[in-house]
């Protein structure tokens, strides 16, 4: 069987360019590429990736650490970077920190260490500036998603800014008795979105001189499970209701949907319901959202990590803030006529 040594012989060029050519890898002239790819031809080769390696001291493969490979947001990051790097020729290793530190310090302090990736993504982890530098150490590129890391190129969006202009849209509209839903204290271990979203909604409510009660602060866990669950307390524990409910995720409004439908409330004739996230299952429902287009964050985060690879240059550490785009659909309306004004 001929390997890559004998259609470098064949081609009249040396393997590492071979290897170039073959895997659409690197600077090749077009001369040469088509010479490697007829020598090849000829000799009914097919391209190793091992050999391939060997030569260009690349593995082909990014590493991608995720909290969680079941939540709608991470499997969408994940989707985004697998076609990408597919489309690229990259393969692509996953790596599932949810069940705790020892897992994560495994993941970060020994695996993303060995030869076995080129570059690394880290989904929503706030990586400390040690870990982030004995990567770099090895020359093991990194992209975050979520948040700054430091030494590292991040793409994150305006989590802060963002809920604040969901606040303002029900305020526009009329309403001033206004829940917010927020993630649990689980949430706040990295980058502390939480408390980052309900700062947004909190600044937005004070700004237009509302009160923020902490009875409507409620909190659930990003799901529509947990938030169905949270708002049936909330919607049903006082005689006096919130006309509007802004939740930091889209599974958290769609469980607050579900929660008024048992309470015969009308969405959003009784109640409006807004969101952050862009989810599918948005427009089924209705809802009034935020996109933050997960895909498109990991298609750029390997875009990123490419650019600096294919171009024999380090990655550079450069915050990106994301565009996010407001969806407004039905969940969202004027208050009901008989609502009476919260003030500050």
């Amino acid at each position: 069987m001929p390997g890559i040594k004998d259609v470098a012989e064949r081609a009249g060029l040396s393997i590492a360019t071979v290897s170039r050519a073959l895997s659409g890898k690197g600077n090749v002239s077009a001369q040469s590429r088509e010479r490697a790819q007829a020598a090849a031809t000829e000799l009914g080769f097919v391209l190793s990736y091992h050999a391939s390696s060997l030569a260009s001291g690349r593995n082909h493969n990014v590493g991608v650490v995720v909290p969680s490979v079941h939540r709608w947001f991470f499997s969408s990051v994940v989707e985004g970077v697998s076609a990408t790097l597919l489309d690229a020729g990259y393969d692509l290793t996953l790596y599932n920190v949810s069940e705790g530190e020892e897992r994560r310090h495994s993941v970060l302090n020994d695996f993303l260490l060995r030869k076995r990736v080129d570059a690394v993504i880290a989904v929503s982890l706030e990586l400390s500036e040690a870990e982030i530098q004995q990567l770099l150490a090895i020359h093991r590129p990194i992209v975050g998603i979520g948040g700054p890391l430091p030494g590292a190129s991040t793409i994150r969006i305006n989590d802060s800014g963002i809920a604040e202009a969901a606040a303002r849209h029900l305020i526009q509209l009329g309403h001033s008795r206004i829940a917010h839903m927020t993630g649990d204290a689980a949430y706040e271990k990295d980058f502390r979105l939480p408390g980052t979203r309900q700062g947004g909604f909190t600044k937005a409510m004070r700004d237009a001189g509302l009160t923020v009660r902490p009875d409507w602060l409620v909190s659930a866990d990003f799901t529509i499970q947990g938030a169905y669950a949270s708002a049936r307390q909330l919607l049903g524990s006082s005689m006096e209701r919130p006309t509007a409910v802004f939740a930091a995720s889209d599974e958290m409004a769609i469980g607050t949907i579900l929660a008024a439908r048992d309470f015969g409330l009308r969405v959003p004739q009784d109640l409006s319901v807004i969101g952050i996230d862009g989810h599918e299952l948005g427009e089924l429902f209705g809802l009034t959202t935020i996109d933050q287009d997960p895909r498109g964050q990991g298609a750029l985060a390997v875009r990123r990590l490419l650019a600096g690879l294919e171009g024999g240059a380090e990655t550079a550490a450069a915050d990106t803030e994301y565009p996010t785009k407001f969806v407004i659909r039905s969940s969202t309306a004027v208050p009901p006529v008989d609502a009476v004004p919260l003030r500050g």
